[in-house]
């Protein structure tokens, strides 16, 4: 690049600097800034346009066309050439405007037709701000480093519009981070809560965008690079003793980090007049400009990869993240992308609800979450840009809305919610130590779903009869490494030991689908939920399943054992891992180790191949679980994470409810204990219809077990069933309407 350029770019930076340093309001700035621009790029006009909505720019300030047009023209996203710049997020780059496709000639703005034209995305790492543009009547394209140079003025003006620095008149210039914003996400653990914003990776906020000696800078880039380096090859180290299939993903981390191409260009960046903060910045946004528009999945999938190495270099460089030792603040809500099991672990209790920008209702998190009873909202998008650390936040898990810095309004009535679930909860634990015998007699056996130790002191307050479902994959999912045999042991003897006695149903090894074990290669399956997973993947890998059921034998030490195999689809799959536990049995006995004093071994009926299972495995099988979640999906074959499908379909459908009779049938004939485990057996109109059906055993969330006896207690299941039958002869497609209007009757 030759001298000349290099210094008019860093004395454009320096000015700019100069005038962002100036007192004046927010529109002042502006002002300065478009005359600062169409002066040094010697063009009639420039203009700064930025959101007011997601959908509409607004002239902000312009130096050359009508300033009475400033805050009332305004473009949707995608018209005229300065809303195709927003919407592409490239630049529009034109010696012939009028010609271009998408052209809008605004005689509002009193402009005249002007030639060229350059217009840049003004964007935040993928976030956009607003367009700025700049135009000449000189018939003629912009070179390639006065498009650099407005670019690099952009992505100033970005950092500063982040920063509150041109807070002004019209809602394009609204203060940042401050008016309230509604987030419609989805359920991932039902509950509410109100607290305040806790970033599990808060945002690097880079001040000095501007500096005065490239070679300083250049130093300070570089000693952070080879900090960050060696960091991710500590990392890969680790991995390649531990945890091997983790290389693949550590290797990605080290191509960028070594990458020569990221280097130079981040001190190319420097020479123009930039920070090192502000190189790094840049470079990552204009590398995720380049990868979102990969027609490559794979390219487009490390955007993850780019963002994380970025962002750890640019905490190396100020100094700001969790590295810092900040803590938590009072009623702390976890708001993240992403977040592993480990991690969420490490917060503990302590945090209110949590929410994410992605997630699923049957990821790590979710998983986490409901074993934590901490309501969950996944799908909350752009809730990490848009949240600061501490800000006033409403999590509503029951619907899948979250509220930042709600009004005062939304939040007594927010209030008055969490204080009626109170209120209740109260009522329902005056019923902690009575039975769920509903008006005809018949008495409902309610269970608890765990997978912690942690919930385990909900038993006796809950007044939950015993742990229908301890999910065993929680002590996999958290560990870099296969967790050993006495672990296991050990820590399934703590679960029957907190028990105290009453009954545990231990669900062996549930992975695959969108459980992948850290340590475990992912598998690429096009549809993970219905691939390798679960009893497929223990008889598959049969030494883990064999290791984890001499664990259960030991931790039982003559005590009752109760196993159930997950996803069996049919027969053969259930003999062949009921065939392991004996030969597990055989084996520990020989060994000298006490046996179980008693053993049940059941299976999981997710799948509706089972329900149409031959007659022996009904024999066979100690009991069977219906698992409620899986089998909806399957039998209405709708993605229960695709939510679009997933709330398409009723559970008190009359089809599911014919499936459940069945069930219900088969079990009976064979004298098979039979229980429901899963969401909606925590719902109380779900649990009434499926008790109503036959079913005398549903585990679910402790804090769902008060709400459902409650209603139990209070109604005949006979006169339910009659209405369901009522209902289906009536050819209704599902009860519920039948149901609500009959319990309406009833008060």
């Amino acid at each position: 690049m030759p001298e000349r350029t290099e210094t008019e770019s860093r004395k454009l930076l320096r000015r700019l600097r100069d005038t962002l340093a100036e007192a004046g309001a927010g529109q002042e700035r502006l002002d300065r800034i478009t005359h600062l621009i169409a002066d040094s790029m010697r063009t009639e006009v420039c203009s700064i346009y930025l959101f007011r909505d997601a959908d509409t720019l607004e002239l902000c300030a312009t130096e050359g066309l009508n300033p009475e047009a400033v805050h009332k023209t305004r473009l949707r996203l995608g018209e005229g050439l300065v809303g195709r710049v927003a919407r592409t997020g490239t630049p529009v780059n034109t010696g012939n405007a009028p010609q271009e496709r998408g052209f809008r000639f605004m005689p509002e703005t009193g402009e005249e037709v002007f030639s060229s034209f350059l217009g840049v995305p003004i964007q935040r790492l993928g976030e956009s701000l607003g367009v700025l543009v700049v135009q000449s009547k000189e018939a003629r394209q912009f070179s390639d480093d006065e498009v650099y140079g407005l670019e690099v003025v952009a992505m100033v003006l970005a950092e500063m519009t982040e920063l509150g620095a041109f807070i002004g008149e019209g809602e394009a210039l609204a203060a940042p981070h401050q008016h309230p914003v509604m987030f419609r996400g989805a359920t991932g653990q039902e509950g509410a809560a109100e607290g305040n914003v806790w970033l599990h990776e808060p945002r690097v906020v880079v001040t000095n965008m501007v500096a005065d000696d490239p070679k300083a800078e250049v130093e300070r880039l570089r000693s952070a690079v080879e900090r960050l380096r060696v960091s991710v090859d500590d990392m890969l180290s680790r991995a390649a003793a531990t945890d091997k299939d983790q290389i693949e993903i550590l290797q990605t981390y080290r191509m960028f980090a070594h990458s020569r191409g990221w280097m130079r260009r981040m001190e190319e960046d420097i020479g123009r007049g930039l920070s090192a903060e502000a190189a790094v910045e840049k470079e990552q946004s204009a590398a995720r400009a380049r990868l979102q528009q990969s027609a490559d999945a794979y390219l487009r999938d490390r955007l993850h990869d780019l963002d994380d190495l970025s962002n750890r270099l640019l905490r190396i460089l100020t100094g700001q993240g969790r590295e810092t030792g900040a803590e938590l603040p009072a009623s702390p809500v976890l708001v993240a992308r992403n977040i592993g099991p480990a991690e969420l672990l490490d917060y503990g209790r302590s945090l209110k609800a949590i929410v994410l920008e992605e997630g699923s209702v049957g990821s790590h998190a979710a998983i986490v979450a409901r074993a934590l009873a901490i309501p969950l909202v996944i799908h909350a998008e752009r809730i990490t840009t848009e949240a600061l650390n501490g800000d006033h936040i409403l999590v509503d898990g029951d619907q899948g809305f979250v509220h930042l810095r709600p009004e005062e309004s939304v939040a007594n009535a927010f209030r008055d919610k969490i204080a009626m679930q109170a209120k209740a909860q109260e009522r329902y634990a005056s019923l902690r130590n009575l039975p769920a015998q509903a008006r005809c007699g018949t008495t409902i056996s309610l269970h608890m779903n765990a997978g912690l130790m942690a919930d385990l002191p909900s038993l006796e307050g809950s007044g939950a009869e015993g742990v229908g479902l301890f999910r065993t994959e929680l002590q996999f999912l958290i560990r870099n490494q296969v967790p050993k045999r006495g672990e296991l042991a050990a820590l399934y003897a703590r679960v029957l030991d907190a028990a105290k006695g009453r009954r545990v149903a231990f669900r062996t090894l549930d992975i695959g689908s969108d459980k992948v074990l850290p340590y475990m290669k992912p598998q690429d399956e096009p549809n993970p939920a219905m691939g390798w997973r679960a009893i497929r993947l223990g008889l598959d890998k049969p030494g883990v399943m064999r290791m984890q059921l001499q664990a259960l034998i030991r931790a039982a030490n003559g005590r009752p054992l109760t196993v159930m195999f997950p996803f069996v689809a049919q027969l053969e799959e259930y003999t062949q891992a009921r065939d392991h536990l004996m030969r597990a049995l055989d084996t520990e006995g020989r060994l000298g180790h006490t046996l179980p004093s008693k053993i049940e071994v059941g299976a999981m009926l997710e799948t509706p191949s089972l329900a149409f299972a031959p007659r022996k495995f009904f024999e066979l099988a100690d009991f069977v679980s219906i698992g409620g979640n899986d089998l909806k999906q399957f039998f209405f074959a709708a993605d229960r994470e695709n939510e679009r499908v997933r709330r398409r379909y009723d559970t008190l459908n009359v089809s599911f409810l014919g499936l459940i009779e069945q069930i219900v049938r088969r079990c009976g004939e064979t004298g098979t204990p039979l229980s429901f485990c899963g969401e909606d057996a925590g719902r109380p109109i779900e649990a009434l219809c499926i008790a109503a059906m036959g079913l005398r055993t549903l585990s679910m969330r402790p804090a769902s077990i008060g709400p459902v006896k409650h209603l139990l207690r209070r109604v005949d299941l006979g006169e339910a069933r009659s209405v369901i039958d009522a209902a289906r002869e009536a050819g209704a497609q599902s009860v519920r309407s039948a149901v609500m209007d009959w319990l309406t009757t009833q008060g």
